[in-house]
């Protein structure tokens, strides 16, 4: 008797792939099945772990008082258990399956990178490496042209990641600051969808979950910069570079100065290589860009030219949708 596949999960319009490698492996999708999809790989119902991620809180005991005081909470790895079902249409096609997923999955090349996309084309990313789940049970858990696993993953950035960055550009020059104490804000060269204010003041919309973490690009000539920041709660922070003492560029015509404020990386290099950390101020304060709309400050004069700056961000999502 021929052996009938279950039903795959009904994911709807919303496709679900799993690339190797560090994102440069095979793609292989999870919620496309039957026609010419076969043999296949697919999600079946069950999966876990693919909502907001676990929270680490942390607390003081009191010795006066009952239960303990609250000092921070932070989000954990998280861990995810996805249901798969493979299935061949002979022997030498399931084996090849299980060949190519484990290929795809071992951590040793690198994590794996999930993909949600949704019929609006939003997408969401989230890298994480398998843990186990392949380990197999012949006769329990897999025949003759079929297997099921249960996959699990690690996440160690517990966070979805927007495939797109959000992006907004200022272009100004000719030896004049950004903002101007004689001239009128407006008009200014900006690029579509910035949005401004009166006086120094930048707004920031980040669509995502939780605060994300910008990259600045300054491209000189700039004599001097200010970057700052005021979050809902808490005092400012900035990041600030003055003026050379001999009048020069701080960052001279023709290169860019690269400020990735994102954790495991904080560099301040131009694109020559040229580490800048010890041209700025004194205890610079690398901020992250809180979720919704929020206002920043900041003041940039140019050297004789034009020059821009450009704020970019990946926003971070608790979910897949």
């Amino acid at each position: 008797m021929d052996y009938e596949p279950p039903e795959p999960e009904a994911w709807g319009r919303t496709q679900v792939t799993i690339t190797g490698r560090g994102g440069r492996g095979e793609e292989v999708p999870l919620t496309a099945s039957g026609g010419s999809a076969w043999p296949a790989v697919f999600m079946l119902p069950g999966a876990t772990g693919l909502d907001a991620p676990p929270v680490a809180l942390f607390s003081d005991d009191s010795p006066g008082l009952d239960g303990s005081i609250f000092r921070s909470s932070r989000a954990s790895a998280r861990e995810i258990m996805l249901p798969v079902y493979l299935y061949g249409i002979d022997r030498p096609t399931v084996n090849e399956l299980k060949r190519r997923l484990f290929y795809t999955l071992n951590p040793k090349s690198g994590p794996c990178v999930l993909k949600f996309t949704e019929g609006d084309n939003s997408t969401r990313l989230l890298t994480a490496y398998y843990k186990g789940g392949m380990e197999g049970a012949e006769g329990e858990s897999a025949g003759f042209t079929w297997a099921k696993y249960g996959l699990t993953f690690v996440a160690m950035d517990p966070w979805f990641y927007g495939e797109r960055e959000e992006t907004t550009r200022w272009r100004f020059g000719e030896g004049e600051p950004l903002v101007s104490p004689t001239k009128p804000f407006f008009p200014m060269a900006i690029a579509d969808g910035v949005m401004g204010g009166p006086g120094s003041e930048i707004f920031i919309n980040n669509p995502g979950d939780v605060d994300a973490w910008p990259v600045w690009k300054l491209k000189g000539p700039i004599k001097s910069f200010s970057l700052g920041y005021t979050p809902e709660v808490g005092p400012q922070a900035v990041i600030k570079a003055n003026a050379p003492a001999d009048g020069s560029d701080l960052i001279p015509t023709g290169r860019t100065l690269t400020i990735d404020t994102r954790p495991g990386r904080k560099t301040v290099m131009d694109d020559r290589d040229t580490n800048y950390w010890s041209r700025l101020a004194t205890n610079p304060q690398f901020w992250s860009i809180e979720p919704g709309y929020s206002t920043g400050q900041f003041t940039v004069v140019t050297g004789s030219g034009k020059a821009s700056v450009t704020l970019s961000f990946l926003p971070r999502y608790a979910t897949y949708v």
